[in-house]
């Protein structure tokens, strides 16, 4: 499973840009998942949300910190959601950005099995080329990624998404932490692992030298 960036498009001087990967989802199951458009944008760990408000039945309102910059910068909009019967399209009412195109397709893997192909595409045709130059700052760089980070995600979700458990606590504890408290809870899930598998290491090494 590897992200597709061959035909990303460099959005300083192009009016869109894009990446697909594979995921082992069928189609159907894939399309479902990206309804849920507050943890598809969620997902993307240079997003630093603030805020997060549904307006409406396809409408939501989002502040945050955008930090795929080197100097990250602050973001602020409404945004409408329209659905496609092949994805969903992401209308933002301000900013340089102009909308995100998701798109959904069926295909074989390859080891054999079906599977699916999901393609962003964000559009920053809402400006002319002089303003679009003058903006370069506000340039969202974390399609690449924003991908990559799904595609992990719809793998783990693929094997756990059926443990009841592991559901909840991606939905209620994971999505809602900054990127940085993902990583932390990371490094520490691994710490205690380690530390579990050292002190079964040591009782089992003193029950066969003193048993």
């Amino acid at each position: 499973m590897t992200v597709d960036d061959t035909q990303n498009s460099n959005a300083d001087n192009q009016d869109a840009a894009w990446a697909s990967v594979n995921t082992p989802l069928h189609v159907d199951a894939l399309l479902v998942f990206i309804q849920d458009v507050e943890r598809l944008l969620r997902i993307n760990p240079m997003l630093i949300f603030k805020k997060w408000e549904k307006l409406g039945a396809s409408q939501y309102f989002m502040a945050g910190r955008n930090i795929s910059q080197e100097t990250p910068f602050e973001f602020e909009t409404k945004l409408t959601v329209f659905r496609r019967p092949n994805g969903l399209e992401i209308e933002y009412e301000t900013g340089v950005k102009a909308r995100t195109v998701i798109e959904v397709e069926a295909i074989e893997l390859e080891n054999g099995e079906p599977g699916s192909k999901l393609t962003i595409t964000d559009h920053y045709d809402r400006l002319d080329e002089e303003t679009r130059q003058t903006k370069l700052g506000e340039v969202d760089k974390s399609l690449i990624i924003w991908a990559t980070d799904l595609q992990r995600y719809l793998l783990v979700w693929n094997r756990w998404s059926r443990v009841k458990l592991w559901r909840i606590y991606m939905q209620r504890v994971w999505l809602p932490m900054k990127p940085s408290g993902r990583r932390i809870t990371y490094m520490l899930l691994w710490i205690t692992v380690v530390e579990i598998a050292l002190i079964a290491l040591g009782v089992g090494i003193y029950f066969s030298e003193y048993s």
